[in-house]
């Protein structure tokens, strides 16, 4: 059998449960042996259920377990930090969901726990995994329908359908959906376009104050060679719509429902002609499951040494801007 990361799951919930466990245990080069929850009843059932050797109520007890090379943090937004400092401590290698930590000063301390103790850190912006997304950066990064003029990336649903009633707590998630879905939105652009924001201003609503998060959050990008861009985030919104569109000088580019983690995508070219609609070209972009191809893409980077594009310094340059624009609005 070729060799596997051994992978523990802290913060064991709903989402662990449908995507991040049938992600680590469907990878060729991954093995998912033990699950962390609160309940340690709630985690021993889970195990037996699914065949995951260990179940622990502690993250210190799953960290330092010798079966565990590598954990999946799972928990809400306000663990991420602490635990992947735990987890880097005991010498385990982290991947950590988004947003990453609540503040730059937090990132920082994890990126450089990590480095501090040798292991690899990845964080879950597995949207830049994604074909369609690829394709729309090959697309407008090729110059064939000219300069970019303007770039939009839109997520929305309806958040009291959520599990997570944390959500619109400021302290446990940092921000509401700018953190929650927004920050797809920014690294995607940031992706696509293939460069970084020099200037983010933001309209917050309401303003988020020290216990309770925005509803809907709408920036204004200016990325670093001019081009302007924006995002829309929301959770009021009666269903789930999710939009990325790039529009160059001869043709505007767009792929919905573009964070996907595994269904058939269109991608989109309209051109122009005369002012009005003219060519339509779609390709139709089979997204493999993000969850199993993040996964299999770290245990890669621990077995065999190599780089990945969703590291620290990335997860770090979003919640910058993400900081920036909550500085701007907070109450």
């Amino acid at each position: 059998m070729p060799p596997r990361v051994r992978y523990g799951i802290i913060g064991f919930g709903e989402f662990a449960g449908r995507a991040i466990g049938p992600a680590i245990m469907s990878s060729a080069n991954s093995s998912l042996v033990a699950l962390q929850k609160r309940s340690l009843a709630s985690a021993r059932e889970i195990a037996a259920r699914t065949g995951v050797p260990h179940a622990f109520d502690s993250v210190g007890a799953l960290v330092n377990h010798p079966d565990v090379d590598a954990v999946f943090i799972c928990s809400a937004n306000s663990a991420h930090h602490p635990e992947t400092l735990a987890a880097a401590a005991a010498g385990k290698h982290v991947i950590v969901e988004k947003p990453m930590s609540l503040t730059v000063a937090e990132a920082k301390e994890m990126i450089a726990a990590c480095d501090r103790h040798g292991v690899r850190l990845m964080v879950g912006h597995m949207v830049r995994l994604s074909p369609a997304v690829e394709r729309v950066r090959e697309l407008v990064g090729s110059g064939a329908y000219g300069p970019v003029v303007f770039a939009r990336a839109d997520f929305s649903y309806n958040a009291r359908l959520s599990g997570r009633a944390w959500l619109f707590d400021t302290r446990v998630a940092g921000g509401g959906p700018l953190y929650d879905i927004g920050i797809h939105c920014l690294d995607t652009l940031r992706y696509v376009l293939d460069d970084e924001v020099a200037s983010v201003k933001a309209h917050l609503d309401p303003r988020p104050t020290h216990a309770t998060t925005e509803t809907s959050a709408l920036l204004s990008l200016q990325f670093s060679r001019g081009t302007p861009a924006s995002s829309f985030c929301t959770y009021a919104s009666p269903v789930r719509i999710r939009m990325l569109e790039v529009m160059c000088r001869d043709a505007i580019v767009s792929l919905p429902d573009f964070t996907a983690p595994a269904e058939t995508l269109t991608v989109t070219v309209l051109k122009g002609s005369g002012g009005l609609p003219g060519d339509v070209m779609t390709e139709r972009v089979d997204i493999p499951n993000l969850y199993s191809r993040e996964v299999t893409l770290f245990s890669d980077a621990i077995l065999n040494g190599t780089g990945h594009p969703l590291d620290g310094a990335n997860g770090l340059q979003n919640m910058r801007v993400l900081e920036d624009a909550l500085r701007q609005c907070s109450t």
